[in-house]
Order: structure tokens, then C-alpha cells, then sequence
């Protein structure tokens, strides 16, 4: 059985930065693409970032050029770095990886950015 564990979340000025992880067990993270994924309050859960099992990476237009989400194969985590974090990165954050047999998500982390 998958599961996965984010922490990391927390609260934030406008402009700092804030790092979280992703923990998997059972589900190998170098052969599996990882995403994070994020919902605001009243808003529909959106697509943040994606690692594929080769390391392609790509982002939300949204976080790129302030976001990089990386992977630790000897830890099976993935980590999501944010940097600028702006008043609407303001969200629940939740890891995600889809195998065949089913879709997995973590629990969710909050993340609050304050003026």
C-alpha cells in the first residue's frame, strides 16, 4: 500500500521562503513521477509541480521561477522549495503519485503566507 507523508508547512511572511517534503513508502519515488498539488479555501485542488522518474521537472505557471521541487532517491522523498512566497500560495499542500492500480495522496500540509 502506498502512503505519503508531507510536512514541512507552516506560516510565513510575504516573501519568504518555506521548504516541504513528501515521505513514500511503498512506492519506489526514482521510478514513479511525483506531484504536488494544492488547495486554497473554497478553491478547486490545482496542479503546483511535477518530477518525473527521469527528473523532468515542470510547474504551475504560477510558482515557476519561485518553486523547484526536487527529488532524494536515497530517502524516497520530494521536497518542494518555495521561495517569494506570495499572500495566494496561501494553501493545504498535498504530494500525489498515480500508479496504475490507483491514485495516492498524502493527508496535506498548511501552508499560510501573512502580510
Amino acid at each position: 500500500q502506498v502512503q505519503l507523508v508531507e510536512s514541512g508547512g507552516g506560516l510565513v511572511q510575504a516573501g519568504g521562503s518555506l521548504s516541504l517534503s513528501c515521505a513514500g513508502s511503498g512506492a519506489d519515488f526514482s521510478r514513479n513521477a511525483v506531484a504536488w498539488y494544492r488547495q486554497a479555501q473554497g478553491k478547486e485542488r490545482e496542479f503546483v509541480a511535477r518530477i518525473t522518474s527521469a527528473g523532468v521537472t515542470n510547474y504551475a505557471d504560477s510558482v515557476k521561477g519561485r518553486f523547484t521541487i526536487s527529488r532524494d532517491n536515497s530517502k524516497n522523498t520530494v521536497a518542494l522549495q518555495m521561495n517569494s512566497l506570495k499572500l495566494e500560495d496561501t494553501a493545504v499542500y498535498y504530494c500525489f503519485l498515480q500508479k496504475i492500480y490507483g491514485d495516492f495522496w498524502g493527508q496535506g500540509t498548511q501552508v499560510t503566507v501573512s502580510s
